[in-house]
């Protein structure tokens, strides 16, 4: 049977492989020369890096020899990708098992990108070679070198799969890639990260159809990249989720990406109003410590003596806090339906508490209405507000 060559789950011809480049052997040399305690770590490759190469080019050429020729592709783990482990934890098991699937290349490498100074993203989307779509997401990085983007992927440059095994072999096709010439094989869920002023749509990759198209609105992506860096996370997802509607939800590849951002931004805004939350319990409890206080004052039948205005404080300040909780809630936004219980239980004791901090205050301000012989007959004891929340 006709041997079928794999390069990690995407078909190509031998011809592909291995194209050289003189440019390279030095700088290829010299990492493959790199001292075994210099790649324990990030910081450690990076160090090295810096300290052998001056250039932006040799520098990202180092980046992408090392983490192509020192990474294996994990053929089991193509299936089973761990999508709760972090970055850190991604690359920290990278370095130390030397093997692993195309997210821990471009952990690798984008770190060591940053690592040594260079403005560097990690791009999620799908691939297709020789007119075939891959049914499976992939990840990949762009760089910004002398003040260009160029697209690298250090996962296919690393070699290829032939009966299931993995076999090491630079290919130098994805090394410094042109958006324009990338777009092709690559493109990301998210247009943004095409770096293309008229970026193509996903009916449009499918169809071959990657020629520049000025009709097109022009679209900026320099200045979107900074507009969406100054961005919080929560906005980030946002227009991020946007972006990837408007590209066309063409396969499920795509919807699923979409769909877990809208799941990140709801999980994120959850989060967010959990802390409102948190920060709305916390003023209450203040609220009802001043509240207690207060009451202990007034059983003990505002001895010691105070000012006027003093006695007016003790009781409007919390008051205040408590009118201010009972505004803040309602306004906190989705919480989740296992803390919907949590909110109703907050608002009840909100209201409990504000309305016997609001009998206090009328108490107050008809106490220091009267005349000091009429205040000594108006005292009788007065029970303590409940416990403050957790």
């Amino acid at each position: 049977m006709k041997n079928i060559y794999i390069v990690l789950f995407f078909f190509f011809t031998m011809l592909s492989f291995g194209q050289g480049n003189p440019g390279y052997v030095l700088i290829d040399a010299k990492m493959a020369a790199i001292p075994v305690n210099s790649t324990t770590s990030i910081e450690a490759i990076a160090k090295y890096i810096n300290a052998n190469f001056k250039t932006e080019s040799d520098k990202i050429r180092a980046v992408f020899y090392w983490t192509a020729s020192n990474i294996s592709y994990d053929i089991p783990g193509m299936y089973d990708v761990n999508f709760n482990e972090t970055v850190p934890e991604k690359i920290a098991k990278t370095l130390k098992t030397k093997k692993g699937v195309c997210i821990h290349y471009a952990v690798v490498f984008n770190a060591l990108s940053q690592k040594i100074g260079l403005e560097s993203y990690i791009i999620e989307g799908y691939t297709k070679q020789n007119g075939r779509i891959s049914n499976l997401a992939h990840a990949w990085t762009a760089v910004k070198i002398d003040k260009k983007w160029f697209v690298f992927d250090p996962t296919w440059g690393a070699g290829y799969v032939n009966n299931g095994k993995f076999s090491k072999k630079i290919n130098n096709s994805y090394f410094k890639v042109a958006p324009a010439a990338i777009i092709a094989s690559h493109i990301p869920f998210d247009y943004l990260w095409q770096f293309l002023n008229y970026p193509i749509t996903n009916s449009e990759f499918y169809e071959g159809q990657i020629q520049i198209n000025k009709a097109k609105k022009y679209f900026d992506f320099e200045k979107e990249i900074a507009s969406y860096n100054a961005m919080s996370e929560e906005d980030q997802l946002f227009v991020s989720a946007e972006r990837i509607a408007k590209n066309g939800l063409k396969n499920a590849m795509i919807l699923e990406r979409y769909e877990g951002k809208k799941q990140q931004l709801t999980y994120l805004r959850q989060n967010t109003n959990i802390e409102k939350l948190n920060a709305i319990v916390n003023e209450m409890n203040q609220a009802v410590v001043l509240l207690n206080d207060f009451i202990y004052y007034r059983n003990n039948k505002f001895k010691p003596t105070f000012s006027d205005d003093e006695i007016s404080s003790m009781i409007e300040t919390p008051r205040a806090k408590l009118v201010k909780c009972q505004n803040d809630i309602y306004s906190v936004g989705p919480v989740g339906d296992k803390n919907a219980s949590n909110v109703a239980s907050i608002k009840a004791s909100i209201g409990a508490a504000l309305a016997q901090a609001e009998e206090h205050s009328l108490f107050v301000k008809n106490y220091l209405s009267k005349s000091k012989l009429v205040r000594k007959t108006m005292f009788s004891k007065v029970s303590w507000f409940g416990v403050p929340l957790n």
